[in-house]
This record gives structure tokens, C-alpha cells and sequence, in this order.
């Protein structure tokens, strides 16, 4: 096994770019190749000392996110590779099909988080015997990258392109989505012909490549995101519906924008606010509601599972204002029907800016269908399949402009427990994730203990332990 990572962990390295020889950290590049002045901006191992961290549901995409961070980007610049490297590296949860929701925070001063909403929005004809959502995942890092990046866009593009085009070793996380889904899957051509070899569905460590998603990438950063909603690649996508069976529209590509919205504030005192995804994306306020109680009793897993559940049901009937709704003393008891996968990952850069996203195909591999000639996997329409609840929280500083932390929640019903009780111990203890989220529930997690700007130590990342992603970044001074 350690020979096979290590082997993996090399293939992933080169594909993305990145030279290591004769060192052992990024901050380590320098001298000899590039001479004594080290890389140049927008170069990995520009960068010394301390970087910020990364994690995600997927390593590949984990490792991007870090290159850009020592090429000099910024946490929005980082999370940007990192959700389109999704694209490539887990389809299942997170592929350019797929929308979600960010939650971001500029390090200024008066600065306070904002959610960057992309959801998956239906279709307005409603057609097509497997509904397809709009692909919102590009328009969603376009925004990102538009309102807070640093770097070209282009160039953020294009290390997910590559690993399309040349390939990349199927993850555990990868894996695990297509042992659920292998038979039905297995049906429609195109994900027959990327997922699958002789017949059978991918193993761990086996070459994945996506020659058609490759092009869509490399139109994407030469046409930029808009063709792919009013364009050359809006064209081909619609002429793949009625073989897809999805039923989108060049109407329904042009009309889906992604949208800014404030986050949901709990004030906590001395300064903090914790911070959350507001709705549409209500897993956020399902968290915050669990929150609210875990701070008050961090073993009352099962109240704030409820109160979870509970504020979310009432918001999905139309029942007021989500921060009067948190306000409430009591919340109704309430259910879901059962809910699909999502995806989490979050990045944070060494002067304090964290951006912390969820994304979803609304069912694992969406409607299981790729729209042929784009190697897109199509996500399933919320119209047929309810959205899951998309859970992510954050902690700041307004007194002194600082980070303090940032999770994330998935698995299902699980998710907004999962993140609330994570944010909750982790400022109770100062530790880095200091129990596991009750099941089926799965955690990501970045903290500085002392803020940051502040001592750089104090920084730390974790991915769940159950889970197979990646937490990666550098404390080196």
C-alpha cells in the first residue's frame, strides 16, 4: 500500500506541474532551476514559508488548491482549482455538471463573510424523462474567482484540464461513489467508455482520462465560462438533451446566474460571529440551529439532529425569514425525505482570506448521463430529486479583521451535525477536530487557534478520518 501512494502521489504531483527535486517541501524550491531568486509569481514554490492549508473530499483536487496557494494565489484563487479539479477528479459529487454554494471571507477590515450561491436550478420546460439541472459549478467559480482572486483565471483552468486530457489515478474517494452506482451507470456509453475498463467499473490507482471534458476545460479557459451558456459550448450541450434525456435549454443556460448574499450571523461575543451558508443553500441554517444548541450541550447530538431537520423542513414550506427563523426558542419538529450526496473542500491563504465550499450533483453521478461530446455528467434536477443540505460555518474576528475557523459537513441527513458539532468543539477545545460527527455525518476542517493574521503555527487543517480526502498546506516560517 505505501509503495502504491507513494507511486500515485508522484503521478499527481507531475500532472499538476509541480517540480520537487531535492527537497522536500515547496517552500524548498528555489535555487539551481530556477536560480536564487526562487520561482516567479504564479509559479509553485514562489511562495516560502507559510502557506495557508488546504483539504477536500478528494486529494488530487487537495493538491491543487496547495500549488496554487505556493504559486502565490489567494484562498479564493485556491478554491477555484480545487472545485474544477473536482470537475475531472470526482464527477460524482462535484463535476462541471454540478452546482453548490461557497462561503468566503476577505481579510479587510469591516469585512464579514458572504455566501457565493450556485445551486443546481431546474429546468423551466421540465422535459425529458431524466431532468437534468444546469451545470452551475464554472459560473460558480467564475463569481468566486471574479469577486475575490488574484490570479488569471486561465491559469486555474488549466491544471484540471490537463489531468482530463492526460489522466489521473482513480482515488478511494472515486471509487467508493462508483461501486454504489456501477450497474445503473454502466447503461449510458459515455460514462461507460470513462469510468469503466473491460467492462468493469475503474479500480483505485487506475488512469482515468476524459479527452471530451479536456476540450470543454480547454474552451472554457480560452472562450471563457460564458460559452458555456450562451455559446459554442452551450450549442453542443443543449444538441446532447434529447439523447441525454435531460431536457435543458439554451433558455435555462442563459437564465441561471449564480448569485452574493450575506451569510447568517450568530454573535458570540468578545468580537466572534459565527457565520453560515444562508439559504437557498439551507443546510446552513440547519447548521447554524444545531450550533446554536452544541454550543450549549455538546453531547445533545440527537436535539440538534432534530433542530436541524426541523428548521430546514420549515424553511422548505415557505415559513419566514431564515435569521428570525434561528431566532426562535423552539423549532417544530420536522423530517426530510431522504437526501443525496455532496461534496466539501476548503482553502485558506497565509494572510487570513478562507473560502469553505459544498457542492452537489443532487444524487451520486447526477442523472447518470453524460451530454455527449462535452464529457459532462449531467446533474439531476432538483425538481425530481430534493437538494441536500449544504452545511458549511465560519468563524471571524470583527474586532481585530481575523479567521478563526471554517467546516464543512456532508452525508446526507448528517451534514449539518456534522459541521455544527466540529465548529462548536473545535472553539470549545482549541483542538483541530476533536471528535468524530455522529453517523453517517463526515467533517472537514481549518483553525488557527489564535487567529489568523496572528502566529502561523497556530494554524491547522484536518479531513475526516472515515472519509478519503486530504488536508495539506504549509506551517514552515
Amino acid at each position: 500500500m505505501t509503495s502504491f501512494l507513494a507511486t500515485r502521489a508522484a503521478s499527481v504531483l507531475l500532472a499538476l506541474g509541480l517540480v520537487t527535486t531535492g527537497c522536500s517541501t515547496l517552500g524548498g524550491i528555489g535555487s539551481g532551476l530556477f536560480g536564487s531568486s526562487g520561482p516567479a509569481a504564479g509559479t509553485p514554490g514562489h511562495v516560502k514559508g507559510f502557506l495557508g492549508g488546504v483539504v477536500a473530499d478528494e486529494p488530487t483536487a487537495a493538491i491543487a488548491g496547495r500549488n496554487v496557494l505556493s504559486a502565490g494565489g489567494n484562498a479564493a484563487d485556491a478554491a477555484v482549482a480545487v472545485g474544477l479539479t473536482l470537475a475531472v477528479t470526482l464527477p460524482s459529487r462535484g463535476g462541471l455538471g454540478s452546482g453548490g454554494a461557497c462561503l468566503v471571507y476577505k481579510a479587510a477590515a469591516g469585512s464579514k463573510p458572504q455566501g457565493v450561491m450556485f445551486l443546481p436550478q431546474p429546468a423551466t420546460s421540465g422535459g425529458g424523462d431524466r431532468p437534468a439541472a444546469v451545470p452551475m459549478l464554472a459560473r460558480g467559480m467564475f463569481l468566486l474567482h471574479a469577486r475575490f482572486g488574484s490570479l488569471s483565471f486561465a491559469s486555474l483552468v488549466s491544471p484540471a484540464e490537463q489531468l482530463a486530457r492526460f489522466g489521473v489515478p482513480a482515488s478511494r474517494a472515486f471509487v467508493r461513489d462508483l461501486a454504489v452506482v456501477a450497474g445503473p451507470l454502466a447503461g449510458d456509453p459515455g460514462a461507460r467508455a470513462t469510468f469503466y475498463r473491460n467492462g468493469l467499473p475503474l479500480a483505485e490507482g487506475d488512469r482515468m482520462l476524459q479527452p471530451e471534458l479536456a476540450s470543454t476545460l480547454a474552451q472554457l479557459r480560452t472562450a471563457g465560462v460564458g460559452d458555456l451558456y450562451q455559446g459554442t459550448l452551450a450549442k453542443r450541450l443543449v444538441a446532447a438533451m434529447p439523447e441525454a434525456g435531460g431536457g435543458l435549454t439554451a433558455d435555462d443556460l442563459r437564465r441561471a446566474v449564480p448569485t452574493i448574499a450575506p451569510a447568517l450571523e450568530i454573535p458570540l461575543g468578545g468580537g466572534d460571529f459565527a457565520s453560515f451558508l444562508p439559504p437557498p443553500a439551507d443546510g446552513g441554517l440547519a447548521t447554524a440551529a444545531a450550533f446554536k444548541l452544541l454550543r450549549a450541550n455538546p453531547t445533545a447530538y440527537d436535539q440538534a439532529r432534530a433542530a436541524a431537520l426541523g428548521i430546514a423542513a420549515e424553511w422548505r414550506r415557505g415559513a419566514g425569514d431564515p435569521q428570525a427563523l434561528l431566532a426562535q426558542t423552539t423549532i417544530p419538529a420536522g423530517s426530510l425525505p431522504a437526501l443525496p450526496a455532496s461534496a466539501s473542500f476548503a482553502t485558506l491563504d497565509r494572510d487570513g482570506n478562507a473560502v469553505i465550499c459544498v457542492t452537489t450533483m443532487d444524487n451520486l453521478f447526477g442523472t447518470g448521463r453524460m451530454a455527449t461530446g462535452t464529457g459532462i455528467v449531467l446533474a439531476a434536477s432538483p425538481r425530481a430529486t430534493p437538494l441536500p443540505l449544504l452545511s458549511a460555518g465560519m468563524v471571524t474576528n470583527r474586532n481585530i479583521d481575523a479567521f478563526r475557523a471554517m467546516t464543512a459537513g456532508t452525508g446526507q441527513e448528517g451534514a449539518p451535525v456534522a459541521a455544527a458539532l466540529t465548529l462548536a468543539e473545535t472553539l470549545r477545545t482549541k483542538q483541530v477536530m476533536p471528535v468524530q460527527p455522529p453517523e453517517p455525518g463526515r467533517a472537514n476542517i481549518i483553525t488557527c487557534g489564535s487567529y489568523l493574521p496572528g502566529p502561523e503555527g497556530r494554524c491547522l487543517w484536518a479531513t475526516d478520518p472515515r472519509g478519503a480526502g486530504l488536508a495539506v498546506g504549509s506551517t514552515a516560517k
